[in-house]
């Protein structure tokens, strides 16, 4: 590898922290309520600290940005793990469905658990990935199924089945919520809309499985990701268990999509955008594009986030929903840029 190369990639990951650090900053000290920095650090080190700002900051803000740095992390790798598999510059974990898919099965999970255990308690919490990981998993095994044509997966194909079961899932998501009872039909909405609102701490814990140990596993395979960028008979000529590996890297991927759908609601475009970042600052090494295209990520939603919270104050606008309005423009320029 180049040294100019390795290079590169420090530098562009360097200040791809800082532009998270940067939104981190601005998302912990601006709101309603605003807080000088010093008054953040004297509370977080403890040293003459004051309950309003304690509330404010563990208890609002702080679990908020940390657990839109995990999903936005998490869904930056995922996209570029799907495209990866499909080679396909336009798949999206939601494009695709599968954030359709776990959302569908958290919604049904959250009909069958109300009026019997809390949504915000450990097992309720603690229990939404597992749901929506089925729930992605079944809802890829469907769309897989019918995008493949000659015993190979249609990149086309795939897109267009994708968009078809999206639309599908979420028609059954809605009308699976309109059967809750108005309290938890309210939380549901919240949720759909792609909202880091109700973050707290423990959203993060049960998250954070997840999102520590299935990105090290995909990372160890980037080179396979590099490898798929061949054609499949190539790549089965170089001695790799193609089907295995595809199955082992698309079922990390749906892990960190389903995990993060179970603690924000199906946030689109930070899986199709991060990726196209990050190839276009590093190159074409997925050993290079993974972290990146993970920080990406990150600073898209926690920035989305504090656009949706403070631009539209005193109401407030899902995270999910700003990531689409940015995300449409750039799909649009993709399929442009695709014809030419």
């Amino acid at each position: 590898m180049p040294k100019s190369s390795n290079g590169r990639f420090v530098t562009v990951l360097a200040c791809g922290i800082l532009v998270v650090f940067v939104a981190v900053y601005f998302s912990l000290t601006n709101g309603t309520f605003d807080i000088s920095v010093m008054n953040i650090l004297k509370t977080i080190l403890r040293i003459h600290h004051q309950a309003d700002y304690d509330l404010v900051i563990f208890d609002f803000r702080l679990p908020r940005i940390v657990l839109g740095l995990l999903i936005g992390f998490a869904l930056g790798i995922a996209g570029t793990v799907i495209q990866g598999i499909t080679r396909n510059g336009l798949a999206d974990p939601g494009i695709l469905g599968i954030n359709a898919g776990a959302g569908m099965a958290v919604v049904l999970f959250m009909l069958l658990i109300q009026g019997t255990m809390s949504l915000t308690g450990w097992m309720g919490v603690m229990a939404m990935p597992l749901f929506g990981l089925a729930g992605g998993i079944a809802a890829t095994a469907v769309i897989f199924l019918f995008a493949r044509q000659g015993g190979k997966l249609d990149p086309q194909r795939l897109i267009l089945v994708g968009i078809a079961m999206s639309s599908g899932f979420g028609a059954v998501t809605m009308y699976v919520s309109l059967k809750m009872n108005p309290q938890d039909y309210e939380t549901a909405a919240v949720w759909l809309a792609g909202s880091l609102h109700g973050a707290n701490w423990k959203f993060v814990v049960a998250t954070l499985p997840w999102m520590l140990s299935i990105p090290v596993v995909i990372w160890l395979r980037s080179h396979v990701l590099d490898l798929f960028q061949m054609t499949e008979d190539s790549v089965k000529g170089l001695g790799v268990a193609v089907e295995r590996e595809k199955n082992l890297l698309l079922l990390c991927s749906i892990g960190l999509v389903s995990a993060s759908v179970a603690v924000s609601g199906s946030i689109s475009f930070v899986g199709l955008i991060a990726p196209h970042l990050a190839r276009q600052l590093v190159g074409l090494r997925h050993k290079h594009i993974l972290p990146v295209s993970g920080v990406a990520g990150a600073a898209i939603v926690v920035i989305s986030d504090f656009i949706g919270k403070t631009l539209f104050a005193p109401a407030e606008l899902a995270a999910g929903i700003v990531v689409s309005i940015l995300g449409v423009p750039y799909l649009v320029y993709l399929l442009l840029r695709s014809r030419k």
